[in-house]
């Protein structure tokens, strides 16, 4: 049984031996972030690497206790010197600096803190999370490591095999078929049981052809000895904090994001507890460099070895109830979308239709389309209903392959769990 006070122990044999290790002069630049910060970081680092002698002695362990305390005051220091930072301007425009130092310190921080008696579990996880939201990754995805541990060690013993609730079941029972669309025959998304690599490539890469993929992925745990289910996801990540959009799409006016533990987000906006008849959206969220064990459940598909560039593939999930929107838009990379819980249906139109589209001008919505695809306002777009389209309804199990700059509309029809995997 996992004692809490033998948390600082277990938390030091997870850390590099040597500080030089820690690759903090690499990651983080003092032409970027200045002296007087880095001489706080060290601060941070001079306390970790400073070996504690056992002592029986109340006043020492007391003045111990206090160290950490104002280490972990540092270290939150260097977090609100970094926030402002990471939030002013243009994401994409903050050196990566800032981001490695906000990784650094909140490593620091958890590990001064753990020795805190008076620490919840939840605090030290939550911040070892805004660590890796916010932050860029360090030593193998150390804090991911040490927030699985966190869990881990949190867990209540419980099975996780039998009697589990299906995630679909609490919305799916409530559906009425009519929400369900029919598709037209005629345009649908052609399928294929598992295409070998030459015809994948010639008949829908090359040719920029939409298809499902079927019988591809049956063997990811997450579709079968670790079946994705409420219990499974509450239990391996309901103490995870991540970002949840709030609002039916990210178009609307009153859209917001808040961050929430997945334990809130499934209470209020999948199981409905307090009433809530408003639709959140996980959405597009990297979570399996958050979240290893959901990442061991999943592999990525063989079709993406096709890739021409060497950059590593883009992994994101997107878990939502009902009636979760993603407007019609287009991305630039290659998508394969795999269905892992629940359904949802999608339309697709090539990127030859763009003209009949209407766009939005503004930069950061120049892929996304005004129109409203299933009540849409033909006076105001007239030439929507020219544009020619294809539609599809996946289901668990299902790979949808969808071309660069192929533009697609999603929406829930239940509870849904979805990865996708971008690459050029």
């Amino acid at each position: 049984m996992f004692i809490k006070e033998d948390l600082p122990q277990y938390m030091k044999q997870l850390i590099p031996t040597d500080r030089k290790h820690l690759m903090l002069e690499r990651n983080v630049q003092t032409t970027v972030v200045g002296e007087p910060i880095m001489f706080l970081l060290n601060q941070c680092v001079d306390g970790l690497y400073t070996p504690v002698q056992a002592t029986e002695n109340k006043d020492e362990a007391k003045c111990s206790t206090v160290e950490n305390a104002h280490l972990a005051s540092t270290a939150q220091i260097l977090l609100d010197i970094t926030w402002e930072k990471l939030n002013t301007g243009y994401w994409k425009d903050v050196d990566i600096s800032w981001r490695y130092l906000y990784t650094y310190a909140s490593l620091f921080k958890v590990l001064f803190l753990c020795c805190d008696q008076t620490q919840t579990f939840q605090e030290l996880i939550y911040t070892c999370d805004m660590g890796i939201i916010m932050g860029a990754p360090i030593l193998d995805g150390l804090l991911s490591k040490i927030a699985s541990v966190l869990c881990a060690k949190n867990r209540p013993d419980k099975e996780t095999s039998d009697n589990l609730t299906d995630v679909e079941e609490p919305k799916t029972k409530f559906i009425k078929q009519s929400q369900f669309p029919l598709i037209n025959k005629s345009v649908e998304v052609h399928q294929v049981a598992t295409p070998s690599l030459e015809t994948f490539e010639a008949t829908y890469m090359k040719q920029l052809q939409p298809v499902i993929i079927t019988k591809e992925i049956d063997y990811w745990p997450a579709l079968s000895t670790h079946h994705w289910s409420i219990d499974y996801l509450l239990q391996v990540a309901g103490p995870r904090t991540v970002p949840v959009e709030l609002g039916a799409r990210y178009t609307d006016v009153n859209w917001s994001q808040k961050l929430m533990t997945v334990q809130e987000f499934v209470d209020t906006y999948i199981l409905k507890k307090m009433g809530q008849t408003d639709v959140a959206y996980l959405a597009q969220h990297q979570l399996f460099d958050q979240i290893r064990e959901l990442r061991e459940d999943i592999s990525i598909p063989t079709y993406c070895c096709l890739a021409e560039s060497d950059d590593e593939v883009d992994i994101n999930g997107w878990f939502g109830p009902e009636g979760t929107v993603s407007p019609l838009h287009y991305d630039p990379k290659h998508n394969i979308l795999a269905q892992v819980v629940g359904k949802k249906y999608i339309r697709l139109y090539s990127e030859e239709t763009t003209p009949f589209l209407y766009p939005y001008e503004e930069r950061l919505l120049n892929n996304t389309s005004q129109v409203d695809v299933e009540n849409p306002d033909l006076e105001k777009f007239p030439l929507f209903s020219k544009a020619k389209f294809k539609e599809c309804i996946i289901e668990p199990g299902q790979l949808l392959y969808i071309p660069p700059r192929c533009w697609h509309y999603v929406r829930s029809l239940s509870t849904s769990f979805s990865v996708s995997f971008w690459w050029q």
